[in-house]
């Protein structure tokens, strides 16, 4: 077989594939680079929880007995490591949490995960998140704080800390997260990368752990538009397991990147999204409009509101889910997470009913107004990677808690399910990435990575390898 080139951490996942299904190199030896690429970096970075070594290895080998035999499998050898909220058999699902560590290994792969590999990836194992994803930094005080490759002193975001981490530092080019108000545009802004966040309802969440079940979505982090469109296409499918996947036929996008702009309406989101952000949140929204000639600006109403309707929404229904645990033992949680399901219980019932009727209001004005645009832009996070620790920041002349806000771009748009492609922006002169949001009516993904592949071509997005 061919010798792995020195530079192997930065093939994309379309590249891995080409080289394994021609021969040019086996699924076994990119499989046995990538484990070498964790041991050396994971120590300092805490990106995995559990690494599957001696598992991916015979799955590597499978993958080549499969290619030597004839077939030609869409990811064939490509290495993917997943949230630890996927079910991954043989591992205890953690999902962040001390408390869960004491359950039994999964049975089974969740749904996700076992379409990854009937496509010919390798799984290396679970990733580093905020307990119980209730987290937008990255930092878990069980498991340890999830460190940014472009910077170590700085956030990854979270709660898909870990996910973002492994593909920004060429650990793997591929990962799954998690999505409920951010939890994977975040990770994708402070590290770099391109994220998708499908359409509520659009993939399968069977055997992942819950968060807010109206909220929950689950999708790929990558390095490139091409591998999102790559990854999305074979983890679609209906699955009569997960009661909220919605009875949607299969969309296949990589077919459509080609088509970039044509006949595309493109708006930046004005308003409520051009405000309560730092510079560097702007000028990353206004360098990718004018990349794509859009000049126009749409305010979209209420969207503060939304983002508040969001937080009652959460609160509410993921205190709901732990309950039991709060009550039989509090002392094993992150106190701040604790603290955030405990306010949950005291939210009155007439908050959360004025909020699930906003959310039907507020998803017929952003549906009036994709009846004249395809495509939205507005800032993923309102500013770069903070440092780690980071309690307070000012934004618009105010001094807020980080935590929360570092979603303040995000929620509104999660709160309603529409896909969003995160794209990774490095303005002139910065030393760490920020990300902005490609926002496409519901059920057009295409849209969004349509537009995303045009800006990678275009130079404009880049989610380069960080060097540590």
């Amino acid at each position: 077989m061919t010798q792995l080139p020195d530079n192997q951490t930065d093939w994309t996942a379309r590249e891995t594939a080409d080289a394994v299904n021609g021969g040019r190199i086996s699924a076994e030896d990119v499989v046995a680079h990538a484990l070498q690429t964790i041991d050396r970096l994971n120590p300092k970075l805490r990106a995995f929880t559990d690494v599957t070594a001696d598992h991916a290895l015979c799955e590597a080998k499978a993958v080549d007995a499969a290619v030597a035999a004839g077939a030609e499998l869409p990811l064939a050898g490509v290495p993917f490591a997943v949230k630890n909220l996927f079910d991954i058999k043989g591992v205890t699902t953690r999902a962040g949490a001390k408390i869960n560590r004491g359950n039994p290994p999964a049975s089974a792969d969740a749904t996700l995960v076992r379409r990854l590999k009937q496509s010919g990836a390798v799984l290396l194992g679970g990733l580093n998140m905020g307990e119980y994803a209730y987290d937008f930094t990255g930092e878990n005080i069980h498991d340890g704080n999830c460190l940014n490759p472009h910077d170590p002193t700085r956030m990854t975001g979270g709660s898909s800390s870990g996910s973002g981490c492994a593909v920004a530092s060429g650990m793997v080019p591929v990962s799954l997260g998690s999505d409920t108000n951010g939890s994977i545009r975040v990770p994708s802004s402070f590290c770099g990368l391109f994220g998708l966040k499908p359409t509520f309802g659009r993939l399968s969440r069977a055997g992942t752990y819950p968060f807010v079940g109206s909220l929950d979505h689950l999708g790929p982090i990558c390095r490139s538009a091409e591998d999102l469109a790559a990854i999305y296409d074979v983890l679609q499918g209906p699955d009569h397991t997960d009661p909220a996947q919605a009875n949607k036929p299969t969309s296949q996008s990589l077919p459509e990147l080609g088509k970039g702009l044509d006949r595309l309406r493109i708006a930046v989101a004005g308003g409520y999204f051009r405000q309560m952000g730092q510079p560097e949140a702007f000028r990353a929204v206004d360098t990718v409009a004018e990349a794509l000639g859009a000049s126009e600006e749409i305010d979209i109403p209420e969207a503060a509101r939304a983002r508040a309707a969001a937080y009652v929404i959460t609160t509410v229904e993921s205190s709901s889910l732990h309950l039991q645990r709060i009550r039989t033992r509090p002392q094993d949680f992150d106190p701040d997470t604790r603290d955030r399901f405990l306010s949950g219980t005291m939210v009155p019932a007439v908050w959360v009913e004025q909020a699930q009727r906003f959310r039907s209001w507020f998803r017929d004005q952003l549906r009036a107004i994709f009846e004249r645009t395809d495509i939205l832009l507005a800032p993923a996070t309102p500013f770069s990677a903070l440092a780690s620790g980071t309690k307070t920041i000012t934004l618009g002349g105010t001094e807020m808690p980080a935590r929360p806000n570092i979603g303040l771009f995000t929620q509104p748009i999660s709160f309603i399910g529409l896909p969003v492609v995160t794209v990774p922006i490095w303005l002139d002169g910065a030393k760490l990435p920020i990300g902005v949001q490609i926002i496409a009516p519901a059920w057009r993904e295409d849209l969004a990575l349509r537009v995303a592949h045009h800006l990678q071509n275009a130079g404009t997005a880049r989610a380069p390898v960080a060097t540590l």
